[in-house]
């Protein structure tokens, strides 16, 4: 059984000295002791935080990064970037799935992140036909996360509708669409075939109020309740003004409001982005507690807003943070953003940090792992017994956390730029990263070459 012992390590009430981490052999973590000798155990060389989950991510659009940024005749806006997305969807294959997403879990655990809920919404074969296996393109992502080490959630996304009130879908939107019962086989499928997997957990995504009407909310809940009622469940929501309008214009209702009213949100629920949200929304989510998924980059890259940062926090609120649709693939650039998001919306500081001379990386550091490790269902975020063993060790030679010790390590790692610090990586007691390299990380990149070259030229 692996050994660790760490000269610091940053546990649920805080920094400590001389870690020693013991783990069992199905990679979570047995005990956790304060100022031991190493003895045996191997030495981790430089400071320990709990690896950080990824609660939100489309894989395959790390493929598409830097296509969209060229400007439009009518002006710019996630509806635009959305035409082009399904352009780019309609070339993908499994092939072409499997390698991206390699692609993107190394450059995730390079940065620091050991987990990655997956909101998977392709489904199909081009133009609508189905896969012998149903299952095809949920496999490929987990071939690509078995192949990594990164931990998963699978969240294969319901998706029936083209609008509010049940409009028809598009043929763009062919590769998306299951019907009630394909779906309902397709959660249990995957739910029977790893359920025994400590790194995987399967849940649902609902993908948007838009995407599934009242009764398709309703039999997405019912297929994996039929498998695991304690599932995680996923939605996109008020993500833009549009949306909003929309959704008033469908139903009287705002979207939050509208699911609070008539979905069973509670803590397996993570809503995504909630950026637009009216006062009563945001104390009603709040005290639901569900998580708010933030992506601060893919929001700042579609100019979707602000989310309602003070006053969530004021209700208390529980956040955390994904990738989505991985502009960027560093954790720190996501906490970084949402703290400077809400700086430049009120022209004031340190806005996360919890009162006087506390420490606002600490603060977006803690929420990043606890409404995290919620929104994965999975026992990660912490170095504690019972958790899994995720471990990532910044490099303390990096000149950048030089005479940085505790709380100001963290500070310095989110608030000094882009230059990666972290060392290595350990996911569920097994080296992923070390000094810096992935083992598999030559072999991802040509992988993804050969991927975008046949997409790019259309083969």
């Amino acid at each position: 059984m692996p050994r660790f012992h760490a000269p610091a390590a940053l546990l649920p009430d805080g920094w400590a000295s001389d870690v020693l981490v013991e783990v069992d052999a199905g990679g979570s973590i047995l005990s956790v002791a304060r100022d031991a000798a190493a003895g045996a155990a191997e030495r981790l060389h430089g400071p320990v935080l709990p690896g950080i989950p990824d609660l939100h991510s489309h894989a395959f659009q790390r493929a598409m990064a830097g296509l969209a940024e060229r400007g439009g005749s009518a002006g710019d806006s996630f509806w635009s970037w959305r035409d082009l997305m399904y352009r780019f969807v309609d070339r993908l294959g499994p092939r072409e799935v499997e390698a991206i997403a390699a692609q993107l879990h190394v450059e995730l655990l390079r940065h620091g992140y050991t987990s990655v809920a997956e909101f998977h919404y392709v489904h199909n074969d081009r133009g609508g036909a189905s896969y012998e296996e149903e299952t095809t393109l949920c496999d490929a992502i987990c071939a690509a996360a078995g192949a990594s080490g990164i931990g998963l959630t699978l969240l294969p996304v319901a998706y029936r509708r083209g609008g509010f009130g049940g409009k028809p879908t598009s043929g763009a939107q062919a590769r998306f669409v299951l019907d009630a019962d394909r779906y309902a086989r397709l959660v249990e499928t995957l739910s029977r075939r790893h359920c025994a997997d400590a790194q995987l957990r399967i849940g649902v995504a609902p993908h948007s109020l838009r995407a599934v009407d009242p009764a398709d909310l309703a039999a997405t809940l019912a297929a994996i309740d039929a498998v695991d009622a304690k599932a995680p469940v996923h939605i996109h929501v008020a993500e833009t003004r549009r949306e909003v309008e929309d959704c008033v214009a469908w139903s009287g209702a705002r979207p939050v409001a509208w699911l609070l009213d008539n979905a069973p949100v509670g803590e397996r629920w993570c809503l995504v982005h909630a950026t637009h949200m009216d006062a009563d929304e945001t104390r009603r989510l709040a005290a639901s507690g569900a998580v708010a998924g933030i992506c601060p980059t893919t929001e700042a890259n579609l100019g979707d807003g602000f989310f309602p940062a003070g006053a969530f926090a004021a209700a208390g609120g529980r956040i955390g943070f994904g990738s989505d649709s991985n502009v960027s693939t560093s954790p720190v650039e996501e906490l970084r953003w949402y703290e400077y998001g809400q700086r430049l919306a009120s022209g004031q500081r340190n806005l996360s940090a919890p009162g006087s001379d506390a420490s606002t990386g600490m603060a977006l550091l803690r929420a990043a792992l606890d409404g995290g490790a919620q929104a994965m269902g999975r026992p990660v975020g912490a170095i504690a017994p019972g958790f899994r063993a995720d471990l990532v060790v910044l490099d303390h030679d990096h000149p950048i956390l030089a005479e940085r010790a505790g709380d100001a390590l963290v500070d310095a790692w989110i608030f000094s730029g882009n230059d990666r610090v972290v060392r290595d990586v350990v996911v569920g007691g097994q080296w992923v990263v070390r000094e810096g390299h992935h083992a598999h990380e030559e072999q991802a990149r040509a992988d993804f070459a050969r991927a975008l070259r046949r997409l790019m030229r259309g083969e």
